[in-house]
């Protein structure tokens, strides 16, 4: 057994929650894409329900997997959104964004009455911190607003190095917004809500990957097989 069979049991999980009828958030990511791909299943064997993707990627998979799609300007309220973590601390706090969608990852989520996290065993953490807290930017003032950044990590208790997300060539990674990234290897974020009141108040800073009070559900999967940890 390993992490991506454990990232499929978790999606598979899921897949209870979505009932007939629903309008579903889609997430983005590693194990978000078995999620879509076993929905598609489900929507061609008769589930009838409409999703709102949080990424490009994740609407070209539900597209090709025969999800009916709409979007939050057409569908502004969401029964359900699916995604997955790069970490959940107990109290169902998340590091989201890896994937570089954490904007419309969390508009998606706002938007929902529920959201369920799916996760290998691995992204289970005692304190958030240990992967690097990606952090949604403008590219104008990069420089002030990277430091305005690391001030802010500092105040709150979790300094670390920051540094700005690259692709695969090498260059700035751009989100589908036509924003940057910058990712904080902060290690221990002791305080999240602390520092996400500090982030949100950087003016070019435009969205930050703490998802604090989104979560209500988690499905785990790992060697112990899966479970489901509610928001206390």
């Amino acid at each position: 057994m390993n992490a991506e069979t454990y990232k499929r049991d978790a999606a598979a999980g899921a897949l209870d929650f979505v009932k007939d009828g629903m309008r579903v958030g889609l997430g983005t990511g590693s194990t978000a894409r078995p999620f879509v791909e076993m929905l598609g299943d489900r929507v061609r064997a008769g589930l009838d329900i409409i999703a709102v993707p949080t990424s490009e990627a994740t609407r070209a998979q539900a597209d090709q997997c025969g999800i009916p799609l709409t979007t939050l300007d057409e569908t502004p309220e969401l029964d359900l959104t699916i995604d997955g973590a790069d970490e959940i601390s107990p109290d169902l706090t998340l590091i989201k964004g890896g994937g570089g969608a954490l904007l419309r990852e969390k508009i998606v989520a706002s938007a929902s009455r529920q959201m369920v996290v799916i996760a290998d065993e691995s992204k289970w953490v005692a304190m958030l911190g240990q992967f690097a807290l990606p952090i949604e930017v403008v590219p104008f003032g990069l420089g002030a607003t990277k430091r305005a950044v690391e001030a802010a990590t500092v105040a709150a208790g979790c300094p670390g190095p920051i540094s700005l997300r690259k692709d695969k060539t090498g260059h700035a990674f751009v989100t589908d917004g036509g924003h940057f990234i910058l990712d904080a290897a902060l290690r221990r974020i002791a305080d999240p809500r602390a520092l996400a009141e500090r982030l949100t108040a950087i003016p070019g800073v435009v969205e930050h990957g703490l998802f604090i009070g989104l979560a209500h559900a988690a499905v785990i999967a790992g060697p112990e097989g899966r479970r489901i940890v509610e928001r206390p």
